[in-house]
């Protein structure tokens, strides 16, 4: 088995095919969108394939090491950034194209009107084992 990381962006995929802002849904359609993702976790888990997945908040900030004897730096908050993660999952499946069919599966999630979103979702592989350095 090999674990997957399904993110979802707030912005800087790809456009969805039904590309309407959450905050523009009705309160019907953001609980039809969150029941989806309840039920498409409830079904991996009776798979064995969901690890862990959660919604996060808009709000955040960039922070570094300040350096010895600093406090760190922070710089933020950056709601507007192109990468900001809207929420992920973890799945934990036999293939790589099993991690891309649950992605797909995934982004089905209805959003405006009740239609499917089809969002762009990324797909990242846990690193299996340390890089090797070369010299």
């Amino acid at each position: 088995m090999a674990k997957y990381l399904l993110l979802k962006h707030y912005r800087g995929a790809p456009a969805p095919v039904n590309d309407v802002p959450m905050e523009q849904w009705t309160p019907e359609e953001i609980s039809a969108h969150v029941q989806y993702m309840h039920d498409f976790a409830a079904r991996l888990e009776g798979t064995g394939e969901f690890v862990d997945g959660q919604a996060l908040a808009p709000e955040g900030m960039f922070v570094q090491y300040g350096g010895e004897g600093r406090p760190p730096v922070t710089d933020g908050p950056f709601a507007e950034t192109k990468d900001l993660i809207a929420g992920w999952m973890v799945i934990d499946v036999d293939s790589y194209e099993r991690a891309i069919e649950l992605a797909g599966d995934l982004s089905a999630a209805p959003g405006a009107g009740g239609e499917p979103i089809h969002e762009w979702l990324e797909v990242r592989p846990f690193l299996a084992a340390q890089p090797t350095i070369t010299e």
